[in-house]
């Protein structure tokens, strides 16, 4: 069953028509290795080549990562190869991570969310065909679909709970745009998040959904 953290409708939509989607994109430059796309299959190889290339690079900038159509994959091999590299995710204060790209953001070492990140949680789901469509938050809390994600979690040393508050933020088609204070609750960033926008959460609700 392929599971996948973007949004639910743009996922059917463009798996019942065969659209082919934003692959991610890797581009190097003086400050590290850029990020855009959605994760799939082919992210590991591509982020292997990429280091490969830039060896003197450590640090993963995420700049556009809506989600992730192949979250198996990515939460094991792609996690393990970012740890094992002792490699940086960061995050832009112009940059975008949601769902499975908020999960890439604590495969890193080191994490650091600058001030301003679109940092989007909402509960994964799974399936095929609508009929047979899972929602994680519709789960009972000992259903062994919950493991993949508890596993993937302990191995990256983030609280199991953080799992539990993405099932319950938001719906398989909306984003709940986390906070400082929820980013630093979570310890999502090795780097506090100082909260210099002063956001109330309709306000960053707005701002992120027009980035994304």
């Amino acid at each position: 069953m392929l599971k996948f953290k973007i949004p639910l409708l743009a996922a059917l939509v463009t798996l019942a028509a065969c659209i082919p989607y934003p692959e991610t994109e890797f581009t190097a430059s003086a400050d590290g290795i850029s990020v855009v796309g959605l994760i799939d299959d082919t992210t590991t190889e591509n982020l292997q080549n990429a280091v490969s290339r830039n060896p003197q690079l450590d640090t993963i900038i995420l700049q556009h990562i809506p989600g992730s159509v192949d979250d198996e994959a990515s939460l094991v091999e792609l996690s393990r190869f970012i740890r094992s590299n002792h490699l940086t995710t960061r995050v832009p204060s112009d940059g975008l991570v949601a769902s499975g790209g908020t999960d890439m953001v604590v495969m890193g070492a080191r994490r650091i969310i600058e001030p301003g990140a679109c940092i989007g949680v909402h509960t994964w789901s799974a399936g095929f065909i609508i009929s047979d469509i899972i929602v994680g938050s519709e789960l009972s809390r000992d259903d062994p679909e919950h493991e993949l994600y508890l596993a993937f979690y302990r191995e990256m040393g983030i609280d199991e709970d953080f799992y539990w508050f993405t099932l319950n933020a938001a719906g398989p088609d909306e984003a709940h745009w986390m906070s400082p204070e929820e980013i630093n609750r979570f310890n999502l960033s090795t780097v506090p998040v100082r909260d210099t926008l002063r956001e109330t959460p309709q306000q960053r609700q707005r701002r992120c959904d027009l980035r994304l």
